[in-house]
């Protein structure tokens, strides 16, 4: 038989150990991808890339700059500093704007006319840091993805 005091001892040690650990704060590498690419009238593309944050904190992403290529063609480079922060296992889109290659553009063209998908690689950095402290460090990013002409949206593809 269990004495109540020493039930009653093993329970405030229990809990006492069930407080003492906080949220996990882990730190992942972020990703990118491009969400949608828009051809404007001047030929100049907006770029809807999405930023993930795989961390269990918020990050802020400082700088990034990412070749945009499909097969053998560049594109150009997504260069900015969007100074945004987001939560821990999110993530936030922010638009660019890219004055692409004339092979590129010729590229894209042809994909749009044809009405066909269009594969891409995004290779670059990510400089990010957690949000609330902690020194900025550069994340390698390089993701490959398909863009396909959005239905009743011309020059749009997602």
């Amino acid at each position: 038989m269990v004495r109540p005091h020493t039930f009653l001892a093993w329970i405030a040690c229990l809990l006492l150990v069930a407080c003492s650990s906080g949220p996990v704060r882990r730190i992942s590498e972020p990703a990118a991808r491009i969400q949608q690419l828009s051809v404007g009238a001047d030929g100049v593309w907006s770029v809807d890339l999405r930023i993930q944050n795989y961390s269990s904190i918020a990050m802020r992403f400082d700088t990034l700059r990412l070749e945009l290529a499909s097969g053998d063609t560049t594109a150009g480079t997504l260069e900015a500093a969007p100074q945004v922060s987001i939560a821990g296992e999110s993530a936030d889109v922010i638009t660019l704007q890219l004055n692409p290659t004339a092979q590129a553009k010729l590229l894209l063209a042809d994909a749009l006319a044809d009405a066909r998908s269009l594969p891409y690689a995004l290779r670059g950095e990510l400089v990010a840091s957690p949000a609330d402290r902690g020194r900025a460090r550069d994340y390698r990013v390089e993701h490959t993805g398909v863009l396909s002409p959005v239905p009743g949206l011309p020059g749009v593809l997602r």
